[in-house]
């Protein structure tokens, strides 16, 4: 697909662009109307084809479950081996279209790898995750950032007070979860670790804040994001932060999302996937 359509795609689901306005300028680079149709069911996301774990994986015990963050309840999906005990925890952060089909797939597949993943939906606060997809990125955007971070920090007390858990815990998101990710870094002091997808980077001032060691995946063509990457491995080194960076050629932002055609990229999710599975076993157990 030519990458000016996915560029546009990009600016679309992370700006306040119209639909018809996104419709319009597809149609232009499609070369009409039916062309942009054919095209819009390879740029949006389908959930019906892409579960790698299902739901009624007879390896997981699985839960929707709240916590407290302040005086607001988080609801959350929660997936583990089933029967077990003494797990390493990681919370998984959406990306800003919130808890949807794909991100339970991605708890699913750590809960597979021995690990208690819980999902946030950090949109339950004001209604929970809507099935209409421009809907959540509305709702996302009136979030309060700092009251979102406290959401997610939150979540990190909750399974370290769990009984099947073992106290270690990580995190892993996801475009705005992967900013979210360098956040909770940032916020949470006993966070052992955090995988960050394709996320914006905080400032140096944070940097400095950090403890936990980080793994950072970026798209090679994601300009709008890897902007930031040299400032960021700047004040990471200043620091003295345990990190680890790679930067995937030839893929675009949200290449692990393979609800959609257009942007994933089954090399680069894969290499990239393997990665934060040993990455987090060696980190949170």
């Amino acid at each position: 697909m030519d990458q000016a359509i996915i560029d546009l795609y990009d600016e679309y689901t992370h700006t306040p662009l119209e639909r018809r306005v996104f419709l319009k300028r597809l149609s232009v680079l499609a070369g009409g109307t039916a062309a942009a149709s054919a095209l819009l069911p390879l740029l949006e996301n389908n959930y019906a084809e892409a579960a790698m774990v299902m739901e009624d994986d007879p390896r997981l015990d699985i839960e929707q479950v709240t916590y407290p963050a302040g005086e607001q309840q988080i609801s959350g999906y929660l997936a583990k081996p089933k029967g077990g005990s003494n797990l390493g925890s990681v919370i998984v952060i959406h990306e800003n279209r919130g808890l949807n089909p794909h991100i339970q797939d991605v708890a699913r597949r750590l809960g597979a790898e021995g690990f208690l993943a819980l999902a946030p939906d950090m949109l339950s606060p004001i209604g929970g995750t809507p099935a209409d997809e421009d809907k959540a990125r509305e709702m996302i955007g009136t979030l309060n950032r700092e009251e979102t971070i406290a959401g997610l920090a939150a979540a990190v007390p909750y399974v370290k007070g769990r009984a099947d858990a073992s106290g270690k815990v990580g995190c892993v998101g996801f475009c705005w979860g992967g900013a979210m990710a360098n956040n909770m870094a940032v916020a949470v002091p006993d966070l052992d670790a955090a995988v960050a997808y394709y996320g914006r980077q905080p400032t140096a001032e944070d940097t400095a804040k950090i403890e936990a060691r980080l793994m950072l995946h970026y798209a090679g063509l994601d300009n709008r994001v890897n902007a930031g990457i040299a400032d960021f491995e700047a004040a990471l080194k200043a620091n003295g932060v345990d990190y680890q960076v790679f930067v995937y050629e030839g893929a675009n932002h949200a290449f692990n999302n393979d609800t959609n055609a257009a942007r994933y990229d089954a090399n680069a999710a894969k290499q990239a996937w393997g990665r934060t599975v040993a990455f987090l076993k060696e980190t949170v157990g």
